[in-house]
């Protein structure tokens, strides 16, 4: 069985417990405005075009089978707006300064639990094991179970790093081979939602609350954006929905502008460059929170 991922990074120390290996799967039904992996957001691999490595050879417009690649009137800029990957993919292939890269690629299940089992000894050392992230790892349902179940056999912890958009026989076949399940919250107010993720919250709130019905081992994630997820009533919002659920455990993640490069490199907009970024004042205000109505919370 095929899927589609972006990476595999190994000694992470984030994500889950221990020392861990990150698979990180190409594909996502959110579009939220302060993605910092847009790469993952499509299922397809896309080109990638790193200006900054150009050489201006032109060798990939004169080559471009289907004249889809275009330079700038100085030569220096390249555009890939009208390129739908072909088979060829000629134009990687003729540069010779990886300035044209491909963001994803297709990786059988065997492969990808051999590359994950390398890391088994730093697991046991250390208590960790592999976190499935993306992009949305529920997006290739049957590839991540497959993976999942030979994670399982050898004896090997797993965590799903999940937006929580996913069809709930999908979600149910997961449950027994996954042993932790990173599960997002964003915004709570359901207008807001739909303006900045691109999809309703009502199936993930029904997600999460069939999680916590199935005993899993839950650890809620808020994405902090300034202006956005920080602000009182979603905060308020989420540790309600926490405690009607069940869960103790919070990690916050602040807002970085570090992905921002990624979507001029593959063509997209990036709508967020006017926020600014968190001291570490702002972000224990955020965590002592969360701490004084009862729960336990982190800082990524």
């Amino acid at each position: 069985m095929n899927g589609t991922i972006l990476t595999i990074q190994h000694y992470a120390v984030h994500d889950g417990p221990g020392i861990r290996t990150l698979v990180f799967m190409k594909g996502c039904p959110l579009r939220c405005s302060w993605c910092c992996n847009p790469e993952s957001q499509s299922a397809q691999p896309q080109l990638r075009y790193l200006k900054f490595h150009c050489k201006a050879c032109l060798e990939c417009v004169e080559h471009c089978p289907t004249a889809s690649v275009s330079a700038s009137d100085d030569g220096m800029q390249r555009s890939f707006d009208e390129c739908n990957i072909c088979e060829s993919k000629v134009c990687i292939e003729k540069c010779n300064n990886n300035a044209i890269t491909l963001s994803g690629k297709e990786i059988t299940a065997d492969e990808l639990v051999k590359a994950i089992a390398l890391d088994i000894p730093f697991y046991r050392n250390s208590g960790g094991g592999v976190t499935f992230s993306g992009g949305e790892p529920l997006m290739q349902p049957a590839f991540l179970l497959e993976v999942l179940k030979e994670c399982k056999t050898l004896e090997i912890h797993t965590a799903i790093e999940t937006c929580g958009w996913a069809g709930r026989k999908s979600l149910q076949d997961i449950i027994p081979f996954t042993d932790l399940f990173l599960f997002d919250l964003k915004i709570m107010d359901p207008e807001l939602h739909q303006i900045h993720t691109g999809m309703p919250i009502g199936p993930i709130l029904e997600n999460l609350a069939f999680l916590a019905s199935q005993n899993a081992d839950i650890i809620i994630r808020v994405p902090l954006v300034p202006g956005i997820t920080d602000t009182l009533p979603n905060m308020e919002s989420i540790a309600e929905i926490m405690h009607a659920n069940g869960l103790e455990q919070i990690c916050l993640e602040p807002y970085h502008s570090l992905g921002q490069a990624k979507y001029e490199e593959h063509g997209l907009k990036y709508s967020l460059e006017h926020l600014g970024l968190y001291n570490m004042q702002q972000i224990n205000v955020l965590c002592d929170f969360f701490t004084l109505r009862g729960l336990i919370c982190e800082v990524a």
